[in-house]
């Protein structure tokens, strides 16, 4: 058995051992099918509808390839931590950030892995810089919200704005809020998948390259 620590947590990676370039897209459409269905935080959503949905709207608004497989794979740490999904009895956060950039991280480039990563304190430094955002945050962002530190404070907040993919992991932060929509029609992930292996494939590429 593997433990790799994440935070103050340890993520169990035994199942994750025998990843590969070749089978890791696998591996995420099988979970999206076994454990897709899952709630979602109580939205109105399932756990795979939600990311479906922001994946869909990143297409539809002209992203790029990396936005949009980062927007489908943002939440993967809710089906891969040890500490399963949020709920709304829950009262500390389960770094399902983390947890997700863990799993991912040998298979996808860095941006891909910092909005999946960054994608919690996105909404912990929207809420700092741009008041009127809480307001639309929906009941259930704002009961984890309250779990993973509130609004960034100052020197958070110049922190993070010297990442280097802070607009990229914004963006993906935005559709991640817009993906709980409970008649929106999306693709299933074998849509996606294609553009997901594309993604792998040149980033394996480069990393042997490099």
């Amino acid at each position: 058995m593997i433990d790799k620590q994440v935070g103050a947590h340890v993520v169990n990676t035994q199942h994750f051992s025998t990843l590969s370039k070749s089978n890791v897209v696998d591996f995420l459409e099988d979970i999206f099918s076994r454990r897709g269905g899952e709630e979602y935080l109580g939205e109105p959503v399932t756990m795979a509808e939600h990311m479906l949905q922001g994946a869909t709207l990143a297409e539809q608004n002209g992203e790029d390839d990396l936005i949009i497989v980062a927007a489908l794979l943002h939440d993967i740490g809710h089906f891969t931590s040890e500490f399963g999904t949020f709920t709304m009895d829950d009262t500390q956060d389960k770094y399902h950030e983390d947890a997700g950039a863990r799993v991912l991280e040998n298979f996808f480039p860095p941006l891909v892995i910092d909005c999946v990563k960054y994608h919690v304190a996105a909404k912990r430094y929207l809420c700092a810089v741009r008041p009127e955002y809480f307001n639309e945050l929906s009941d259930a962002s704002v009961l984890s919200l309250n779990l993973q530190g509130g609004p960034m404070d100052a020197a958070e907040v110049r922190a993070f704005e010297e990442k280097p993919n802070l607009n990229q992991i914004i963006a993906v932060r935005l559709l991640d809020d817009a993906g709980k929509s409970a008649d929106m029609k999306t693709p299933s992930f074998s849509y996606f998948a294609p553009m997901v292996q594309r993604v792998v494939d040149k980033y394996s590429s480069r990393a042997v390259s490099g």
